[in-house]
């Protein structure tokens, strides 16, 4: 596959859309500086390409009772595909588990538990993750505030894959 090399204009256009994805094209012609029509062309090359793959809301997650953070750091207790794919199975199907990443280091995932507060924390520890046969450890970690939103990065003008010095 060709790399992907992205101007200024490009990066606008991704850092407007990261911003607020609901934006008219043109509102974001205005602001990224062109014509309608070659913003419009653009936007369909960059989610042709792959660099835009959805359009999210951004929810409130104290009114949505999911205010309470946890980190989980998981340890399997084999690594077989036998073992792992039910794992990551069981995690998409838990709506607690907000993010899962599958990392290196003393623990196999990472896991971004969503919920309402302590007790509900408790009880999907007791009742699940406890439970679950895969797991050989855990690490709990609660996060006390939030100091950078994980929505969005900054996109550099330079091929992806590269990076300069």
């Amino acid at each position: 596959m060709a790399e992907t090399v992205l101007d200024q204009i490009d990066i606008a256009i991704l850092r407007e859309l990261q911003s607020n994805g609901r934006v008219s094209n043109i509102e974001l012609a205005d602001r990224v500086g062109l014509s309608e029509s070659p913003c419009l062309r653009r936007v369909r090359r960059l989610e042709h390409e792959g660099l835009i793959s959805g359009y999210h809301a951004h929810l409130d997650v104290s009114r949505l009772g999911r205010a309470f953070s946890v980190y989980v750091g998981v340890k399997m207790q084999c690594h077989s595909s036998e073992h792992v794919l039910p794992f990551e199975e069981w995690v998409r199907a838990h709506p607690e588990v907000a993010t899962c990443d599958l990392i290196s280091g003393d623990f196999d995932y990472l896991l971004h538990i969503a919920v309402a507060d302590l007790n509900a924390y408790e009880r999907f520890l007791t009742e699940h993750l406890l439970c679950n046969p895969a797991i050989s450890d855990i690490r709990t970690m609660i996060a006390l505030r939030s100091v950078k939103k994980p929505f969005g990065v900054e996109a550099h003008p330079t091929p992806l894959g590269r990076q300069s010095c």
